[in-house]
């Protein structure tokens, strides 16, 4: 789901951004940075991302927004996963941060869009929803065949190895064809040094996450019970990969649901081309 096989992201620090914390419902310290004035939005990345990566998005949605992007459990400030690590605690970690901010709209990529749309379940707090390519499983788009490879070679220390098992893994239509031994020459040119220890850091806790995506495999009926109204986004290969099909299923299944193509976007659209993705994102939370 959160695989990049390109130039490494420019880190963007914008200015007036400030970090926070709060306790979630287990009481793990869990931080976010906010940004802007107007309605409080709550932005959630994705399995190998970290709310600075965000900054670009949010400093975009804070000309209208109250921006809020959690550093999700694991990553920068917040606290560790916990030995009880699940969809649930990312949930509550969600409800904490919508407490303390009061907000009514949430952004969620990838995986998450998941937890968004988890999140979104029976909460009559949340008015809309955008998600982008969200990482929910549907007939095993996410399957954990790689996992057991991938964590053996994390324990060897064999990090590039076990980020390719990953990405060819969790991305069989497109990385998952490219030759390993091509990929290994291509990555660490590809990839900026500083973004691949990032991506090595977040794969261990990157593993549970998949693993419960695939432990739903095929609940997304369960998103009828969403009230909020659903912005469902993808990418231009949204009909090549499990996290773009998802897309239109879930459109069957959300009450109040509409989606939107980017025909010249990838995968990683909020973060590339963050302004673009914005403009629909704001405009949908405004109504206009």
């Amino acid at each position: 789901m959160d695989y990049r096989l390109t130039e490494g992201f420019p880190m963007i620090s914008i200015p007036n951004s400030k970090e926070e914390t709060l306790h979630s419902k287990d009481n793990t310290i869990i931080s976010y940075r906010t940004i802007g004035t107007g309605p409080a939005v709550i932005v959630i990345p994705g399995a190998l991302a970290l709310a600075k990566d965000f900054d670009k998005f949010a400093y975009e949605l804070s000309h209208h927004f109250t921006v809020h992007t959690i550093d999700r459990r694991g990553r920068a400030e917040s606290g560790p996963r916990g030995e009880d690590y699940s969809i649930i605690k990312e949930c509550e970690d969600i409800e904490a941060l919508r407490e303390q901010t009061q907000a009514k709209y949430i952004f969620g990529h990838s995986f998450g869009g998941f937890i968004a749309l988890e999140a979104a379940r029976n909460n009559k707090y949340i008015q809309k929803v955008a998600v982008y390519e969200p990482g929910v499983s549907i007939d095993q788009s996410v399957d954990m065949n790689w996992a057991s490879e991938c964590e053996t070679q994390l324990s060897q220390q064999k990090y590039l190895d076990a980020f390719i098992s990953f990405a060819q893994g969790i991305n069989p239509e497109t990385t998952g064809k490219a030759p390993r031994w091509l990929l290994k020459i291509i990555l660490p040119i590809a990839i900026k040094k500083a973004e691949r220890q990032q991506k090595y850091h977040l794969l261990a806790g990157t593993i549970l996450e998949h693993g419960e995506a695939a432990r739903l495999d095929n609940t997304y009926e369960n998103y009828q019970e969403i009230g909020a109204d659903v912005l469902l986004i993808s990418g231009k290969d949204g009909n090549a990969t499990g996290a773009g099909r998802s897309v239109s299923h879930l459109a069957t299944v959300v009450p109040s649901a509409k989606m939107e193509l980017f025909p010249k976007l990838d995968h990683f659209g909020p973060e590339k081309k963050p302004k673009e993705v914005a403009k629909s994102v704001s405009s949908f939370f405004l109504g206009i």
